[in-house]
C-alpha cells in the first residue's frame, strides 16, 4: 500500500506501477530519469538519502575532459569527457562557467615537451568552441605566480569548466519531475524480485512509515558505490563485475590567492592536486585517491589525507597550509570498475552500461561513470532502453537547457548563453535595486531564470519573507522545500547551497528552526548544527554527509 500525502510538503504519492524504477538518486541516476522522461516514460526514482548526499556532491567540482588521464592512455574517455563539456557549457550556464587552470611546471615531475604535447592533444581531442587554447606563461609577470613561492617561474595555462555538483544533480532531478517523474528521496530499495512482466520492488521510507510495493517494467541501478550490493542483496544476482571504493578527500581553507584562476599542482607522488577558488573567502584543495573499505555512507578524511593535501598545497604556495587551517573538509567513495592496477589513481574513471534482459524482466546497471560525462552515459542508457519500453531514441538532451538555463529565450542569443546570464543578472539588479549584490549573484548562479518566479511581484525585501538567516530569505527556503526535495539543515545548507560556510552555528540553527516550524516531519538534527574545533563560527569539519 502507497502512503498518503496531505500536505504539498510531505512526500508525493508514488504509483503502483511505472516503466522504470531508478535506484538512486546521484547524478547518474537523475540524468538517467530525465533523458527517460523527456521521452515519454513513466519514470519512478527512489534514493536512499538526500539527492546528491553521496558521491556526487563530493566531486572536486569540475566539468572537465581529465588532463591527468592522457597520462594513461584514456584517449577515448578524454574524448568523450571533452566534447561533453562544451555541451554542458551551453545547457547548464548558470551552474557551469569557465575558469581557467594554471600549472606551475616543475621539471623533476615530467618535462616541459611532455606537459606540451598533453595540452595540445587537451586542445584538439574535441572540437572547442567557448574556452581558449592552453598556453605557456611567465609566473613572474602572470598574476597567478603571485600566490607562488618564487622558485616557481615557468608554467601553462589551460581552460576547463567549474560545477556546483550538487545542484546539477538537483536540476536534473527537478527536470525529470517537470517531464512526469515521481522522484522519492529517504526511500530505500529493499528487494527486487522478477516477476512474468517485469520487476516487483519492495519500497521503505527512511522515516519508518510502511513498506509499499511498485511494479516495473524495468529497473535501472544507478546506486553508484551500492550498485554491486544492490544486485546481490535485494535483487538476488551474483554480480558480473565488481567495483573498486576509491575515496577522494578535500579541504577547505581560508583564500590563498586573490585571482579567479584556479591551479593544477604537480604532486610529490606524480599526482595532481587542484587548488579552486571556492565560495569567495576559500580555496578548496583535493582530491586523494585511498582505498576505501567500508561503507560508502561513512567516508570521512583521515589525518593522513588531510597532511598529504596540506603538504603538498605548501610546496607551492606562499602562505603555508597545515591542518589547523581547514574549515570544511569532505569525501566520497568512486565507484570505479575493477582493474588489475595496483594505483587508485590509474583506475579508470569511465562507465560501463550492463543489460541484463532475463525472463523478461530487464535490469540495467551503471558501473563506474564520472560527473562530467552524466549526460551521454544518461543518452546511452535511455537509448538501450527505448526499443524495449517503445520509447524514442533522439538525443533531445544535447540542446534542452537545465532548469534555469534559458536566459537566451528571454535576453537574446547574442554572445552564447553565458552572456544571456549576465544580462540576466543585469536585469535583476535594475529592477530589484534593493536586493543585496550578493543575493542576486548567487541567485543567478544558482537557479538562473527560475528566480524570477518568486522575484515577479516583490516590491521590496518583505516581499521575500522573513530573512531566517543573511542573505537567506523564506522564499528560498520553501523553494528547496517545495521544488527541490529539501529536508533538512544539511540539505539546504551543504548540497541546495554551501551557506554553511558562511553562517554562523546560530544562524545556522536558525534555518533548522524555520524548517522544524515548516517542514512536517522534518529529520532530527544533523551534523550541520554541530560547532567544530578548529574552524572558529564557521563549520564542522564533516558537516556534509559524503
Amino acid at each position: 500500500m502507497a502512503p498518503s500525502s496531505t500536505s504539498p510538503f510531505e512526500t508525493p504519492i508514488p504509483p503502483s506501477t511505472t516503466d522504470v524504477l531508478v535506484v538512486g538518486g546521484g547524478i547518474n541516476g537523475c540524468g538517467i530519469a530525465r533523458d527517460l522522461s523527456g521521452r515519454g516514460v513513466r519514470v519512478l526514482l527512489c534514493e536512499q538519502d538526500d539527492l546528491a548526499a553521496h558521491t556526487s556532491s563530493a566531486s572536486t567540482k569540475l566539468i572537465h575532459g581529465g588532463l591527468r588521464y592522457l597520462e594513461y592512455g584514456e584517449f577515448g574517455l578524454v574524448r568523450k569527457a571533452l566534447a561533453e563539456r562544451e555541451v554542458l557549457l551551453r545547457v547548464a550556464p548558470h551552474l557551469i562557467a569557465p575558469m581557467r587552470f594554471v600549472m606551475p611546471h616543475d621539471p623533476g615531475m615530467r618535462p616541459a615537451w611532455m606537459i606540451r604535447l598533453g595540452l595540445w592533444l587537451y586542445d584538439h581531442l574535441a572540437r572547442r568552441e567557448v574556452l581558449p587554447a592552453s598556453q605557456a606563461i611567465d609566473l613572474a609577470h602572470d598574476p597567478a605566480g603571485a600566490a607562488l613561492q618564487p622558485g616557481w617561474r615557468r608554467g601553462f595555462a589551460y581552460a576547463d569548466g567549474w560545477v556546483d555538483d550538487a545542484r546539477l544533480v538537483v536540476l536534473n532531478a527537478r527536470d525529470a519531475a517537470d517531464r512526469g517523474a515521481t522522484v522519492l528521496t529517504r526511500t530505500r530499495c529493499t528487494a527486487l524480485r522478477r516477476t512474468p512482466d517485469g520487476w516487483l520492488a519492495t519500497l521503505q521510507p527512511r522515516d519508518g512509515g510502511p513498506a509499499w510495493s511498485v511494479h516495473a517494467r524495468v529497473v535501472v541501478n544507478a546506486a553508484g558505490p551500492w550498485a554491486e550490493s544492490l544486485l546481490r542483496e535485494q535483487a538476488g544476482i551474483a554480480p558480473a563485475r565488481h567495483l573498486r571504493l576509491v575515496r577522494g578527500s578535500h579541504i577547505v581553507v581560508p583564500r590563498l590567492f586573490d585571482h579567479d584562476s584556479a591551479y593544477l599542482l604537480q604532486a610529490s607522488d606524480r599526482r595532481v592536486v587542484f587548488a579552486i577558488p571556492y565560495e569567495r573567502d576559500y580555496t578548496l584543495i583535493g582530491t586523494t585517491d585511498v582505498e576505501h573499505r567500508d561503507d560508502p555512507a561513512a567516508a570521512c578524511i583521515d589525518a593522513d589525507e588531510t597532511a598529504y593535501l596540506c603538504r603538498e598545497a605548501g610546496r607551492y604556495f606562499r602562505r603555508p597550509v597545515s591542518p589547523a587551517d581547514v574549515v570544511w573538509h569532505y569525501s566520497g567513495v568512486r565507484p570505479l570498475l575493477e582493474d588489475a592496477s595496483d594505483d587508485p589513481s590509474a583506475v579508470t574513471r569511465d562507465y560501463r552500461l550492463e543489460l541484463d534482459t532475463r525472463d523478461g524482466a530487464a535490469l540495467l546497471t551503471v558501473w563506474g561513470g564520472k560527473i562530467t560525462t552524466y549526460r551521454t552515459l544518461a543518452t546511452e542508457a535511455a537509448r538501450r532502453l527505448a526499443p524495449l519500453l517503445g520509447a524514442t531514441t533522439d538525443d533531445w538532451t544535447r540542446c534542452a537547457p537545465l532548469p534555469g538555463g534559458d536566459a537566451t529565450r528571454l535576453f537574446g542569443t547574442d554572445g552564447g548563453p553565458m552572456a544571456a546570464m549576465r544580462r540576466l543578472l543585469d536585469h535583476i539588479g535594475t529592477r530589484w535595486p534593493w536586493l543585496p549584490a550578493p543575493v542576486r549573484e548567487r541567485w543567478v548562479r544558482a537557479y538562473g531564470t527560475s528566480c524570477l518566479d518568486w522575484l515577479q511581484g516583490a516590491q521590496r525585501p518583505a516581499d521575500l519573507g522573513d530573512e531566517v538567516a543573511p542573505g537567506l530569505y523564506e522564499v528560498e527556503l520553501r523553494h528547496w522545500v517545495t521544488r527541490e526535495w529539501a529536508r533538512s539543515a544539511d540539505d539546504m545548507l551543504w548540497r541546495r547551497s554551501k551557506l554553511g560556510l558562511h553562517l554562523s552555528p546560530a544562524q545556522r540553527e536558525a534555518v533548522h528552526d524555520w524548517i522544524a516550524r515548516h517542514v512536517p516531519a522534518a529529520p532530527l538534527p544533523d551534523a550541520a548544527h554541530q560547532v567544530p574545533p578548529n574552524a572558529a563560527h564557521h563549520v564542522p569539519p564533516n558537516a556534509e554527509k559524503p
